[in-house]
């Protein structure tokens, strides 16, 4: 037979169905996945019985705080967000699977609690996490990581010494607590003190993160709530390098300035430049400093202060070199000054009065006969002794000894008069230094007053 017809009588004899290549069979995980999915209702609570609520398991950990914004009262924080429930319709026998315990799959395609965060306000930058893990018991495990935008009451009034108490409340939208009851995964001791896993070299340090169940009544209908406190407080060492001890060495410096001499002219310029370098400081770092509409922190009254007392010495310094420069003339204008000027230059207006006296009393004499007079050893006393027949060049000669030494009297007079004024001017330098240092002390005294209650508060 040639093998021509062999080949031809075996392919007759082989049914056609043989030579067919055989579809490959699904996997386990596959034929699972269909036979989960197949039936289920994602729109449906899971469970058998409605009566019955869904206990969802909540977790938390605190990975780091991005940012706080003291203007908009908003604080970012990065979570590590884990919840747990049972789904009664997931539920299979591994044995029947290829002895496949867990799965994962699409959050799209099955029930997912409504659990939102009730301080949400912005959304963040947070991954998408498109699956979660069941097992075959129906225990479902939604683990993702969260950048939570949320609303905080910040009290920036101790700044930068704050502390932050932000609140994070998961709660379900629509479900009371018939439906979806709430619960913590943890033991809340656990939660409140770990800390491992918060990134600790940033601004902000974290205290703890205290947890309480309760129930909110809306409607009357109650919802369950679990609210985590997140503990915060910042780490004040940059502020008190950058802000506070320049301010400080500012005002020491403003102090020791009042010990320059008031007429040497150098102290009204030396004032004035450590009032332009604190405003230099102070513009430059005004946006280290948060702001409120209704609060103002401590060290935004700190620095106001500060500013106007450097102010207020550099005018008391204006005011003493003002009165240095006055003349004889116009301080006899000025009412307390006149007052202070009698006081001290009484003595030498009436002497120079009683030379004019005595010099018109000469001429009278000198016409109406001949006398003779000699100086006494008094600077403002003249003996007068009656002579006949004076000589006329001894009496002009006398005449002009008298009045060489009244002139020179009459500017001995008004140098005493300029002194009495300048060590006048350096008292009331004193007195207004006095003032400036009652001023700060009081200010110092008042800042750690309110320091101390908002600490025992």
């Amino acid at each position: 037979m040639s093998p021509v017809l062999l080949l031809s009588l075996l392919l007759s004899v082989i049914p056609q169905a043989e030579l067919v290549p055989e579809k490959p069979k699904r996997s386990a995980l596959n034929q699972l996945t269909r036979l989960l999915l197949r039936k289920y209702n994602c729109g449906v609570r899971p469970v058998q019985n409605w009566t019955k609520a869904t206990t969802v398991y909540i977790d938390l950990t605190i990975q780091s705080v991005l940012e706080v914004d003291g203007q908009t009262q908003k604080v970012t924080t990065s979570i590590w967000y884990r919840q747990i429930w049972n789904d009664e319709f997931l539920v299979w026998d591994p044995e029947e699977f290829d002895g496949i315990t867990e799965i994962s799959l699409s959050s799209d395609a099955i029930w997912v609690p409504d659990v939102i965060i009730s301080e949400f306000v912005d959304v963040g930058k947070s991954p998408v996490i498109p699956y979660v893990y069941v097992n075959c018991s129906g225990t479902v495990r939604n683990y993702k990581p969260i950048q939570v935008v949320s609303a905080c009451h910040l009290e920036i009034y101790a700044f930068p010494f704050d502390k932050q108490n932000c609140t994070l409340t998961f709660r379900s939208w629509l479900h009371s607590v018939n439906e979806v009851d709430l619960a913590l995964l943890r033991p809340a001791e656990k939660i409140a003190n770990d800390t491992k896993e918060f990134m600790n070299d940033g601004e902000w340090e974290l205290l703890s993160v205290p947890s309480h169940y309760w129930t909110l009544n809306l409607e009357d209908r109650d919802y369950a709530q679990i609210q985590f406190n997140v503990l915060i407080r910042r780490r004040p060492l940059l502020y008190v390098v950058s802000l506070l001890i320049p301010s400080i060495f500012f005002m020491v410096v403003d102090v020791t300035s009042f010990y320059l001499p008031p007429n040497s002219g150098t102290r009204i310029t030396f004032k004035t430049s450590i009032l332009l370098g604190f405003t230099v400081i102070r513009v430059n770092l005004m946006d280290e400093i948060p702001a409120t509409a209704i609060k103002t922190p401590l060290i935004g009254a700190f620095f106001a202060v500060c500013m106007a007392l450097l102010v207020l010495s550099l005018a008391m310094s204006i005011f003493v070199v003002k009165l240095l420069h006055y003349s004889e003339k116009e301080v006899k204008e000025m009412s307390m000054s006149a007052c202070l000027l009698d006081k001290y230059g009484s003595m030498d207006q009436s002497f120079i009065e009683s030379a004019f006296t005595s010099m018109k009393t000469l001429d009278d004499m000198e016409q109406s006969g001949g006398f003779e007079f000699d100086l006494s050893p008094e600077p403002d006393l003249f003996s007068l002794t009656e002579v006949s027949n004076s000589d006329s060049p001894l009496e002009k000669i006398l005449q002009e000894v008298v009045s060489l030494r009244l002139y020179l009297q009459e500017e001995d007079n008004e140098g005493s008069s300029q002194s009495y004024w300048v060590e006048l001017c350096l008292k009331v330098d004193k007195l207004l230094f006095c003032v400036y240092l009652l001023i700060m002390f009081i200010y110092v005294m008042t800042l750690l007053l309110l320091w101390g209650v908002w600490s025992s508060a």
